[in-house]
């Protein structure tokens, strides 16, 4: 692919964007060559920072005509690599697509741009009394349009959904620079493919995603949050599968480690959560609705399953604050993790009641190849991630053992009718081992598709599919 070796570009890109809004300094160019994923540094030739739908438009057709790679950026929160630029080019950053456009309080919408901070639109539309359920651990910082462009999920994905289920409508910039409307702001469409579907997921590999129009949800009103020690971490996992065999579906379900939850406390300045000797693992269970007595019935049913295991004494979460505590030291897990360790993350997801198997697996696995592992994840949907800990390993066993330590839990997690990833996405790290979890056929069936939609493959390349030899 060609880079951007003159000024003409540059030139052209300031005349589209305004010369404010183009950056070609060492500093930008480096601090936009990073997202959340290890210690990657793939600083893109120039970084953009559009306006406007028009805008992307226009820069769109200048890569096209100059076969220039892409890369959509947006908060930079990703862990599969899926904002780097690897091949250089135009960093397109969304960060100034950040309105909040309208808020259909009739017909329970939201129309919003790709570079809304999700928390910010989750409290927008709270304020309204309407309810956006997806909440991933970074919504603090993430882009919604990042979490469309990834799938992303989160804690309350259990009972609530993915993104995927919230998206109606997308306006697109395709890599020719055409704008289209994926689809309508109905929830019901059974008219022609479903573009809006495909765009979820996909990457920032098909279009630039400019407006998003979401589905919002009546908020509730109480919620109830228990946090299970368990002495037995495949038992915890087995509790998972129990409670929802018992009629119950919790609005969270997470499995937390002990290491996980260790590192956590320390990390987080003025956290105090008592583990006991003895403890390998927690669970933090929350239900909501509208009607306490009927919580109160569910939580009562939820302890009847758990005291079936080996656990400590259950803690009920009496305050906001002390809410908040749990949900912080829960989110706060992945930075922990990354300020202990070099440090490896997958996203594995698997059918719920496989979630014991897949555990033990991952600790057989680490120890067949020397490496040591903390889990925790959204386990009431089966979502599983994997921090592979590089500690005292030598950087030669770190490069050559580990990599096969992956390929084996990905495979035992293809075994066990899973897949690579539940809502990190594949990108950059996970894509030399898609063939696992597709055949050829399959590959060549996507690839297709990326070439309809990008036939000079301009768009965010090098994401997804397997390095072909």
């Amino acid at each position: 692919m060609n880079q951007i070796t003159d000024g003409t570009i540059i030139a052209a890109l300031q005349q589209i964007a305004g010369q404010s809004f183009v950056f070609s300094d060492v500093d930008t160019l480096t601090h936009y060559g990073h997202d959340e994923t290890e210690d990657y540094s793939f600083p893109p030739g120039v970084v953009v920072k559009p306006g406007t739908a028009s805008e992307v438009s226009a820069i769109m057709r200048l890569a096209n005509e100059h076969h220039l790679p892409v890369v959509p950026i947006g908060g930079r929160t990703g862990l599969s690599g899926g904002a780097l630029s690897i091949h250089g080019g135009i960093g397109l950053s969304m960060e100034r697509f950040n309105k909040i456009i309208h808020i259909d309080e009739q017909n329970l919408q939201v129309t919003v741009e790709p570079g809304v901070i999700t928390q910010t639109l989750r409290e927008r539309v709270a304020s309204t009394g309407l309810f956006y359920p997806v909440d991933p651990s970074s919504q603090g910082s993430c882009f919604i349009g990042g979490n469309v462009a990834e799938n992303s999920g989160g804690a309350r994905a259990v009972k609530y959904g993915v993104t995927k289920d919230y998206v109606l409508n997308l306006e697109v910039a395709l890599p020719n620079g055409e704008i289209i409307w994926t689809g309508a702001n109905t929830l019901k469409n059974a008219t022609g493919y479903n573009l809006t579907q495909l765009m979820v997921g996909s990457e920032g590999t098909l279009g630039i995603i400019t407006k998003i129009v979401l589905k919002l949800l009546p908020a509730h009103t109480h919620n109830i949050l228990m946090l299970v020690p368990f002495y037995k971490a495949e038992e915890a996992c087995e509790a998972v599968s129990a409670i929802f065999r018992a009629g119950i579906v919790p609005s969270a379900l997470e499995f937390m480690e002990r290491d996980a939850i260790d590192w956590a406390v320390q990390y987080v300045d003025g956290l105090s959560v008592a583990v006991k000797h003895g403890i390998e693992a927690h669970l933090l269970i929350e239900v909501d609705g509208n009607h306490p007595d009927v919580l109160f019935s569910e939580a009562e049913k939820i302890m009847a399953v758990v005291e079936n295991f080996e656990i400590d004494e259950v803690l009920f979460a009496d305050t906001e604050d002390q809410k908040n505590a749990l949900w912080k030291m829960r989110r706060s897990i992945a930075e922990a993790v990354k300020s202990n360790s070099v440090y490896k993350e997958e996203d594995t997801v698997v059918p719920r009641y496989e979630l014991p198997k897949l555990l033990r697996g991952i600790k057989e696995i680490g120890t067949k190849y020397g490496f040591r592992s903390v889990c925790y994840g959204h386990a009431g949907d089966g979502n599983l991630h994997v921090n592979i800990i590089k500690g005292d390993m030598s950087d030669e066993r770190w490069k050559t053992e580990v990599p096969k330590g992956i390929r084996e839990i990905f495979s035992l997690t293809v075994a066990l009718k899973g897949t690579l990833s539940g809502e990190h996405g594949i990108g950059y790290v996970q894509k030399n081992y898609m063939d696992i979890a597709f055949s050829a056929p399959h590959l060549a069936v996507m690839r297709g598709i990326k070439k309809v939609f990008d036939p000079n493959n301009i768009l965010n390349p090098g994401k997804i599919f397997p390095d072909q030899h």
